[in-house]
């Protein structure tokens, strides 16, 4: 009896035990599967999947070609090595390896970088191109991997590289189109998530696999016109050469629709070499960046102003003395001599400062530059032909600029009296080309634009951009038919024989002090050139409005001897690149 009694003593602690333990067994796997779920499942999924961002490509950049958009900025395929540091199993011959074949393109501390077993992604090297990829994958080292990527490529070297910028090492535009147009041509990079073996292969299995394509960049068409741009830029060093100015800058637009056809600036660089870039000045596209006073080519805006209030014309009269005194400031001519009783044209042809404050007087009460005249100035130049205001032009660091309104305090007489020659604004190239582009093409204002279109990724299918739009009426056509004669008498004047015959041209110079330290100085001026070019019927509209600006530090540039021969050159040989038809 006692023996059974020993015998069920052992049985039930026995059950006992084998209930605790298995309750420990029960509260084990609750907690880790239960409890800990979330923390396990984490943990085999930074075993099992593996994510990769697939990048987007970057959008290329057109340009015309006499109508047909060619590609100006191209992407070159190279990659990034990379390894995932837990499964790699030969270090020291992958660092080999990427030190032989990577070169100067690897990072530095390889060692540390594979030493850091947590990760399972360290870039090795950058910029590798697709023999040397090929070339490290033989050696099939388990954990290293390759991700393909772009890099931009400019073929056509320094041609443009004010208007296209670059993309710095991140891979984000700077300067010019690549910046002004980053996110649109960046693209979304797409992501590649797959749950994979010990040996890193994929698996088909599992609800965890993601493949998000990428979305590439837009593929932007200019309007720039690439056999406009190098000839422009040519003609430009050629002119600069000659003159001995050391800075220069062309527009070239159509004045029909406001599209820009060309920018060249010299100093210039190659956007592949912009790290040897040693003055940043050189990535500015002075003809948007660079506001300054023009000079005399303001008086065509003044001219137009007066005309359409009908205050002058150009056979009204005034009597030139080479001087006019406008509160207690005396202004003179630059070119004596024409005095006595002469007409605006007359004014217009030589150039004659006197003119043209006379012609702001007359807007108001014909003696002196009164608050009306001003405020007319003022509504003309800033509100209807947008001198002093950003154009919106598709290109990055345009500068404003500035044109003091008549209410403020320094917006007096003596300062519109100098606006009227083209002294104390401060105005970019693209702003004069556009306000001139209305003054000659009938009196619309286009809103300047470089952009065309798209083109899709096979570069065969190309999709209009809509227009920027546009101000008809912004002077009066009659007023437009005015001047568009009036300039090209002033061009005929002097320089009609370096026109090629049977052609309607015109044009004004401008030469203008520049500011140093706060005074105007005598040893600098800065030498423009503006006009337009066509066909011998004045009807028939201008097809191109050029300007050109040449500058230097303590050099006396003039807009008739240093500026007005790069005009020619490039008019001349716009003439037959447009296969535009002389008289007769």
């Amino acid at each position: 009896m006692q023996l059974d009694l020993k015998k069920g003593s052992r049985a039930r602690t026995l059950a006992i035990l084998t209930l605790v333990i298995m309750a420990i067994f029960i509260v084990r796997l609750f907690y880790l599967q239960i409890i800990r779920h979330d923390y396990y499942v984490a943990q085999a999924n930074n075993e099992q999947l593996k994510q990769l961002i697939i990048p987007a490509k970057r959008g290329e950049i057109y340009a015309m070609d006499d109508g047909t958009p060619v590609p100006l900025v191209l992407n070159q395929a190279v990659y990034t090595a990379f390894a995932d540091p837990k499964i790699v199993d030969e270090p020291q011959k992958m660092i080999d390896l990427i030190h032989r074949v990577a070169g100067g393109n690897a990072r530095p501390n390889l060692d540390r970088l594979l030493g850091l077993k947590d990760s399972r992604y360290q870039i090795l090297a950058t910029k590798v191109t697709r023999q040397q990829a090929e070339m490290m994958k033989k050696e099939n080292l388990r954990g290293l991997g390759f991700q393909e990527e772009s890099q931009r490529v400019y073929p056509e070297g320094k041609l443009a590289a004010q208007i296209l910028g670059f993309v710095n090492n991140e891979g984000k535009g700077q300067y010019g189109l690549e910046d002004a147009m980053n996110a649109r041509l960046t693209g979304k990079d797409g992501l590649l998530q797959s749950v994979t073996d010990i040996s890193n292969v994929p698996l088909t299995i599992g609800n965890k696999n993601i493949n998000i394509p990428p979305q590439n960049g837009e593929n932007v068409v200019m309007t720039l016109d690439r056999n406009v741009q190098a000839y422009t830029e040519k003609a430009l060093a050629d002119g600069l050469k000659k003159s001995g100015a050391t800075n220069g800058s062309v527009l070239v637009m159509d004045p029909q629709t406001g599209r820009v056809l060309s920018m060249a600036n010299f100093p210039t660089y190659n956007p592949s070499e912009y790290n040897k870039v040693q003055n940043a000045d050189a990535f500015n596209n002075a003809t948007i960046s660079a506001p300054y006073e023009p000079g005399s080519d303001i008086k065509t805006i003044t001219m137009t102003t007066g005309v359409d209030k009908g205050a002058v014309g150009p056979e009204s009269t005034y009597n030139n003395t080479d001087y006019i005194t406008v509160d207690d400031a005396t202004i003179t001519n630059a070119t004596k001599g024409q005095t006595g009783n002469i007409t605006f044209q007359h004014a217009l042809n030589y150039s004659l400062n006197t003119g043209f404050v006379t012609v702001a007087e007359r807007l108001g009460d014909g003696k002196s530059i009164t608050l009306a005249a001003r405020n007319t100035m003022y509504d003309y130049f800033y509100n209807k032909l947008h001198l002093g205001q950003l154009t919106g032009i598709e290109l990055a660091n345009e500068q404003a600029g500035t044109i003091i309104p008549p209410s403020d305090p320094q917006g007096n007489a003596v300062r519109y009296s100098n606006m009227a020659f083209g002294q104390g604004l401060d105005v970019t190239m693209l702003q004069v080309g556009a306000a001139f582009s209305a003054v000659i093409n009938g009196g619309t204002y286009h809103t300047p634009s470089i952009i065309a279109g798209t083109m899709n990724d096979d570069g065969d299918a190309f999709t209009p951009a809509a227009s920027k739009g546009s101000v008809a009426n912004a002077i009066k056509a009659t007023t437009s038919d005015t001047m568009r004669k009036m300039i090209h008498d002033a061009r005929s004047a002097f320089y009609a024989g370096k026109d090629k015959p049977g052609y309607y041209i015109g044009g004004k110079t401008g030469t203008s002090q520049t500011i140093e330290n706060g005074h105007y100085v005598d040893n600098q001026t800065v030498g423009t050139y503006l006009g337009f070019g066509g066909e011998s019927s004045a009807a028939s509209g201008p097809k191109y409005v050029i300007m050109v600006q040449v500058s230097g530090k303590n050099m006396n540039l003039q807009g008739g001897r240093d500026a007005m021969p790069i005009f020619t050159d490039i008019s001349n040989w716009l003439l037959s690149y447009m296969k535009l038809q002389p008289k007769g």
